[in-house]
């Protein structure tokens, strides 16, 4: 398709903009058009702009073969009320335009928007830490067990036994996290889903895109796990559920012509009623499903829409991210459309568009949005709609490779670990991990390893035949010494 792809980044929307004017100014076709009894150059009609920008925007991969007639004339309304073009008396704005001979020019620069100064978020927030040396408590002993010489000795005995026998050895402590705590386990999912969908983003940072701040994990858990079978998130507070009218309708619609659990009367054009119904609660809700603050995040999925397996993994991260409310409404908006939409018993939903077109006409408004209402907005919604309907039944799965993660990442503050002192690292730089034996077995493994080290440091220095005789009898005693001491 034609068209520079418009990568991930923030203002996405805004570069989108400029990209689609500078591609009709310099391939929208001029010539000499007579009005009035006059003529006038480098000049087109509102039908050849029509025709030339609904093509043009159907060949670029940034909108796609979805977009109507309608929508690019909408479009060009928001250019002249811009100034992007002016009818031929150099008006523009006041007037509406108009799909037919009216003559247009471009002025002499089209205005392109400029980039707003990018905000810098940083994320305060208190997600858990890794391991430290002090913020760990030691394990119980086991009770009932014979008490035993104590083990920790003064630095000058440790010293003189362990420097000769096993080379210096740091002090290190058996230790284990306490449990972690709801908000600590909501904060580890919120990091690290965060930290996913900026890579699979290709962004070296988040700053203009999403505001940490605006994400809770608590959403995320819920939606991960407060699921039905089907993988529906389920609502605690029913109050925050869809009516149910809503609800039945959308249900009588999905299952056409069996859905009709009321059994109330059908009649001609009853189903189209049913559509009315759900379309005009969607369209009444204050913001898009998609929310206005996660607006930047999914703009910027468009440009990963080619790479379907890429789009998607964006697709399920970002999800996550919506309050429980938002995401079951769409669950239960995108099966719907997908199931409409593919109906061959159901009846013309409208008498002159298509289902499929009337569906996303319908409800890509209800779904993607800014709070500015960007010029864009509708374009954007029905490209991105559209990819969520084609695959409603993998967005909504949680990454496998992030559920993963999460819980291994949360298994390490559960195990007992050998930590030194100084030490405080991230788990790979650890010594190792470790099972926790009783103090008479730690105390046997010392003396054994002790006397196996003495041992071949004897028969080293007897073997040792450069080793002056003098040297070799003062080694030997320091040997017999510590050997006592074991």
């Amino acid at each position: 398709m034609e068209g520079t792809v418009i990568g991930p980044g923030p203002y996405r929307a805004t570069k989108l903009w400029n990209e689609t004017i500078k591609l009709f100014r310099g391939g929208m076709p001029l010539r000499r058009h007579w009005a009035h009894f006059r003529y006038y150059d480098y000049s087109f009609t509102g039908s050849e702009a029509v025709d030339f920008l609904h093509d043009l925007l159907r060949r670029n991969y940034n909108f796609g073969p979805d977009v109507t007639r309608y929508q690019t004339l909408q479009l060009l309304k928001k250019f002249f009320k811009a100034h992007v073009i002016e009818d031929i008396k150099g008006r523009h704005g006041t007037e509406d335009f108009e799909d037919n001979g009216h003559l247009y020019r471009f002025p002499s620069q089209s205005p392109l928007k400029s980039f707003p100064t990018r905000p810098l978020w940083r994320d305060s927030s208190d997600v858990p830490r890794l391991i430290r040396w002090d913020d760990y408590e030691e394990l119980p002993q086991q009770e009932n067990v014979a008490p035993l010489k104590p083990a920790v000795m003064t630095s000058d005995l440790w010293n003189k036994r362990h420097s000769v026998a096993i080379g210096d050895v740091h002090e290190c402590k058996l230790i284990r996290r306490k449990e972690m705590t709801p908000k600590q386990v909501d904060h580890t999912w919120k990091s690290m889903t965060v930290a996913h969908l900026q890579r699979v983003l290709g962004l070296k940072s988040l700053d203009g895109v999403l505001n940490p701040a605006q994400v809770y994990g608590k959403h995320i858990v819920h939606n991960v796990f407060s699921v039905n079978k089907t993988g529906i998130v389920v609502l605690e507070n029913k109050a925050e559920d869809m009516p149910y009218w809503v609800v039945s309708a959308m249900r009588c619609l999905a299952n056409w012509p069996n859905g009709n659990e009321s059994n109330q009367p059908v009649y001609p054009g009853f189903e189209r009623d049913i559509l009315r119904t759900i379309a005009d609660y969607f369209q009444r809700l204050k913001e898009p499903l998609l929310t206005f603050q996660l607006y930047e995040v999914f703009v910027n999925i468009l440009s990963l829409l080619q790479e379907e397996e890429v789009a998607t993994e964006a697709l399920q991260l970002s999800t996550l991210l919506l309050p429980p409310p938002n995401r079951r409404r769409l669950q239960l908006l995108m099966r719907l459309m997908a199931r409409v939409c593919q109906n061959p018993h159901l009846p013309p939903l409208n008498d002159t568009i298509m289902t499929r077109t009337l569906m996303l006409q319908m409800f890509s408004h209800c779904v993607l949005g800014s709070v500015d209402e960007m010029d864009l907005d509708e374009l954007l919604a029905t490209k991105l709609v559209t990819f969520m309907v084609d695959h409603h039944n993998v967005i909504f799965q949680v990454p496998s490779k992030l559920h993963s993660q999460v819980e291994e990442h949360m298994s390490h503050f559960k195990r007992a670990q050998i930590k030194y002192v100084g030490s405080d690292t991230d788990f790979s730089a650890s010594p190792a991990f470790c099972k926790q034996i009783r103090r008479v077995e730690s105390e046997e493994q010392k003396v054994i390893g002790t006397q196996t080290s003495l041992h071949e440091l004897l028969e080293g220095l007897i073997a040792d035949k450069e080793l002056p005789v003098k040297d070799k009898r003062k080694r030997l005693k320091q040997v017999e010494s510590v050997s006592t001491l074991s």
